[in-house]
């Protein structure tokens, strides 16, 4: 009935992983008796889980990334720990096994279940707003997007106590992921949650997409685009032409595994190297799916707080295009050393060089931006200065990388991890807690604390060079990447050095979290009244309140100018009411995305684990959920025109109050 699973699948004598278990289900049950305490349960499944406004979507993506990341985190410590002390008679505290599923884990974690949900997150946030919309296209589609990755999530953690999670890596590595190599369940984990979150991925791509082609605000035409809507349309781009790549090929993979095919073995007719060639068509696209909407946030950052308009707006635009294109021509950069023809290698090699041309070009706009501005250095610009410091010593050791003998050298090394951790902290997630710090207060309404957002910045800067600058060198040292344990004393000392930065990155993200304490605590100090909150916003999420409404918009704005709500500041008009409101249809909350999402999940265990009836049952279920979504015709609800008006008024109000405050200082300070 309960198909391979059995009571031996819970690892009980590792004393690590049953202390993370039962420290993880300690904590989920305090959450949940303080629910209940406060009665918070029926307001979270009407308010919350079962919303389809893209706000609260994209606040609870992001509150998933965050989780992740300290599950990731986690994960990275325990490596660094592991590597400082596992020398010559020192095998350190973990078994080769159990460290090749925790670099497993990690590299799965960060990229698919921190990196995507905090991208798509502020996208969700965001975007609708700087396009002047009341929603995204397809409102039920976003909530079942959100819930199957946490579906994917929800596998990942359940692995960590039921079971073993993969020891191939974050990519797999072929033919170690077949069955006859890994009769375990870890892949099988690996390969479920990747492949849910990854078709809800698919479905955010297509809903952004459709969302910023057809529904933007009258006069918004292309180039008159927000940098970061111009960023998350290529992002989109590649997401609905990437991810079915690896829907594809782990569909193969999983015929390989359950069916006994060969696609990925060299045995009766397959290849291995078809693998890697599938993986990275998606794989490389997916690195700048992850830094193409950071690279937005900076864009934007940059020209609030330098007071002037973005330098080069269009060449920003071009260079965007480029990288979203040259980013389907490189992916063969991954294995240079996997015996390829020169031809091959130099064409893929040249357009590797090519990408950091478009690339140069952003770096330079965004100095050029800067350049004679009145820069004020707030948390965000903290992030984006911090990133423009850092991101190009990867940019450099990349082009070098781009030279196949180069590469072949240094491929396999601990060169390679430092690379592209320095394109992936600085040039993702740096920018995802600039925008995170930057768009906080238009999603919660007030502003998070600055001292402890610059604490928890100097912290995750400095441990990321103390961490990873060491791995360079370690790397022409010829150490190689993926070592439980090694015989080079020459080594140590860098890996102890690097192991010291990882936990000076932990007192940043401790950081993190204290700042969010205090801000929550000191919340009606830092209230954004007029939604402007940084007082030099330029593009229309600014001109709606903090929070916003549901609607966002009472009346829909027609654009003129690039920076529309800059513009009409300038004119005088940023704040007039209009003569007459409207009645407004809403999406109303529906229950379908939580119902598929928990049927995956409970799919994909079953899947793992080879309970075929629970397999079954759990499909059937989700497709007579998406019939039953079909049939559903009542799905608005109507928010009367004079709501409308009582909102937009009160709103209109603290406007007033908050200039006339204003104005008295200033004339207080004459």
């Amino acid at each position: 009935m309960f198909g391979k699973l059995t009571l031996s699948a819970i690892p009980f004598n590792d004393h690590i992983i049953m202390g993370a278990v039962v420290s993880s289900t300690v904590l989920a049950l305090v959450i949940m008796a303080l629910i209940t305490y406060y009665k918070k349960w029926s307001y979270l499944w009407h308010e919350w889980l079962t919303s389809l406004d893209h706000k609260k979507i994209g606040i609870m993506y992001i509150i998933l990334a965050l989780v992740m990341l300290l599950r990731g985190f986690s994960d990275a410590i325990m490596m660094r720990a592991q590597q400082a002390m596992a020398l010559g008679a020192n095998h350190g505290y973990l078994t080769p096994h159990h460290f090749d599923q925790i670099f497993s884990s990690h590299g799965t974690i960060m990229i698919i279940f921190v990196a995507m949900p905090f991208m798509i997150g502020l996208m969700n946030i965001v975007v609708p707003q700087q396009i002047g919309a009341r929603d995204v296209a397809f409102p039920l589609m976003n909530s079942i997007s959100f819930w199957l990755t946490v579906s994917g999530v929800g596998l990942m953690m359940i692995s960590l106590g039921v079971g073993e999670f993969s020891n191939t890596g974050w990519t797999g590595i072929a033919p170690l992921f077949e069955k006859t190599y890994n009769p375990g369940v870890g892949v099988d984990y690996w390969m479920w949650a990747v492949q849910i979150a990854g078709i809800g991925s698919t479905l955010t791509g297509i809903n952004f997409f459709v969302t910023i082609i057809k529904m933007r605000a009258p006069g918004m035409r292309l180039m008159k685009m927000p940098l970061f809507t111009w960023t998350a349309l290529t992002t989109n781009v590649l997401m609905v032409l990437s991810f079915p790549v690896l829907t594809v090929a782990l569909f193969l993979l999983t015929m390989d595994r359950y069916l006994g095919m060969h696609f990925f073995t060299n045995a009766l007719g397959g290849n291995m190297m078809m693998w890697n060639n599938l993986f990275w068509m998606w794989g490389h696209p997916e690195v700048y799916i992850v830094i193409l909407p950071a690279f937005g946030v900076f864009s934007e950052v940059v020209a609030t707080f330098s007071k002037k308009a973005l330098f080069g707006y269009k060449s920003l635009v071009y260079a965007t295009a480029v990288i979203m294109f040259l980013s389907f021509t490189v992916w063969l950069h991954h294995f240079f050393t996997m015996g390829n023809t020169p031809d091959v290698n130099i064409f893929f090699g040249i357009t590797t060089m090519l990408i950091a041309i478009p690339t140069g070009v952003k770096v330079y706009d965004w100095l050029f931006t800067m350049y004679r501005g009145r820069i004020t250095f707030s948390t965000p610009m903290y992030w984006t200065m911090g990133f423009l410091t850092v991101f190009v010593i990867g940019g450099m050791t990349g082009v070098l990388m781009a030279i196949p003998p180069a590469d072949f050298v240094v491929h396999n090394s601990l060169f390679l991890i430092a690379h592209f951790h320095n394109m992936l902290i600085p040039g993702a997630l740096f920018g995802y807690f600039a925008g995170y710090s930057y768009w906080f207060p238009k999603a919660f309404g007030f502003k998070l604390n600055e001292k402890w957002g610059k604490r928890a910045f100097w912290g995750w800067l400095i441990g990321f060079l103390v961490a990873f600058m060491p791995l360079y060198v370690l790397g022409f040292m010829g150490m190689p990447r993926r070592l439980a344990h090694y015989d080079n004393p020459a080594w140590q000392p860098y890996l102890i050095v690097a192991a010291v930065g990882a936990f000076i990155i932990l007192l940043g993200v401790m950081a993190q979290g204290m700042q969010l304490f205090v801000s929550i605590r000191d919340r009606k100090k830092n209230t954004d009244e007029t939604g402007d909150a940084w007082e030099y916003g330029r593009t229309l999420e600014w001109m709606t309140s903090s929070p916003p409404a549901d609607y966002n918009f009472a009346v829909i704005p027609k654009v003129e100018e690039l920076d529309e709500f800059w513009d009409m500041k300038e004119k005088g008009t940023a704040y007039k009411r209009p003569e007459k409101y409207y009645d407004i249809y809403m999406p109303k909350n529906q229950p379908h995305g939580v119902v598929v999402g928990g049927l995956a999940l409970a799919f994909g265990f079953a899947m793992v684990w080879y309970i075929w009836w629970l397999a079954i049952v759990s499909l059937v279920a989700i497709i007579t959920t998406i019939i039953l979504i079909g049939a559903n015709d009542d799905t608005d609800y109507v928010i009367p025109a004079e709501d409308v008006k009582r909102i937009e008024d009160a709103h209109f109000e603290k406007v007033a109050a908050a200039m006339a405050q204003v104005n008295n200082q200033g004339k207080g300070g004459e």
